[in-house]
């Protein structure tokens, strides 16, 4: 539902990367919504009808197998948006849009987000580099499952989560992790006391505490600098949140 929370439309890093013209050209459309944790936004198969612009949540695109398992395909935070490349000819959701931490996000209509693309170039080519991005960034994280240990693949969100997050203290539950990672819970949390037990993290009851950065780093695979890199060479943005996080 739309409300009037005092939130920035370019707190997402792709309408902050607009020229000021092309704002102007979405901003009478855009609203600032609520993104609770757990909300279901769309199922497999539901028209599309926003295009959302994260703020501080993350959303995971979810794929739901026939016997109800589900894994993670790709996830969308304030370095770019959902709602738009799966319902460029069909407006069919490809899968579940789940909000997996909760927080506030601009969107606008997805009839809005074509004719932007139409008629303002710079526009169209913005989302085009995202597109790129993204595909890159699900291309290495479906070669990442198949491959890399559970160890490096939570070390990889952890990371992800803070610098989308831009914060140290992270509202990640293990079961949110155990979803994401497609491991048991107990897996997850033996992973995250092994963590902790070196230094890498605190916990507290529904939150991780990074804290040795460079660590988790060394722990973390060869996949999260590579989906770093491909977003610092595609697309634009404001100054850096970390030195690799998601901003160029």
């Amino acid at each position: 539902m739309a409300s009037t929370l005092k939130a920035d439309h370019r707190a997402n890093q792709l309408l902050a990367a607009l020229e000021p013209e092309d704002f102007a050209f979405l901003d009478p459309d855009l609203q600032i919504v609520e993104m609770p944790k757990g909300k279901v936004l769309y199922e497999a198969g539901d028209t599309i009808r926003h295009t959302y612009f994260p703020h501080d949540c993350i959303v995971s695109l979810v794929n739901i197998m026939e016997d109800g398992r589900f894994v993670e395909v790709t996830s969308f935070g304030c370095e770019g948006l959902f709602g738009l490349i799966s319902a460029l000819v069909s407006r069919e959701s490809f899968g579940r849009y789940r909000v997996q931490i909760g927080g506030t996000a601009s969107r606008t209509g997805l009839g809005k987000m074509h004719d932007a693309i139409n008629a303002r170039p710079r526009i169209r080519r913005l989302v085009l580099s995202y597109t790129e991005a993204l595909l890159a960034q699900t291309f290495q994280s479906v070669s990442c499952n198949a491959v890399h240990s559970v160890e490096a693949r939570c070390a990889n969100w952890i990371l992800s989560t803070r610098d989308r997050l831009d914060q140290d203290c992270l509202p990640l539950t293990h079961e949110t992790l155990s979803e994401m990672l497609g491991v048991q819970r107990s897996t997850v949390s033996l992973v995250l006391r092994t963590f902790q037990m070196a230094g890498l993290i605190g916990q507290t009851r529904g939150v991780i505490i990074v804290k040795d950065r460079a660590d988790l780093e060394g722990i973390a695979c060869e996949c999260y600098g590579r989906i770093m890199q491909h977003y610092r060479r595609l697309l634009p943005g404001p100054v850096p949140r970390s030195k690799s996080g998601w901003t160029a």
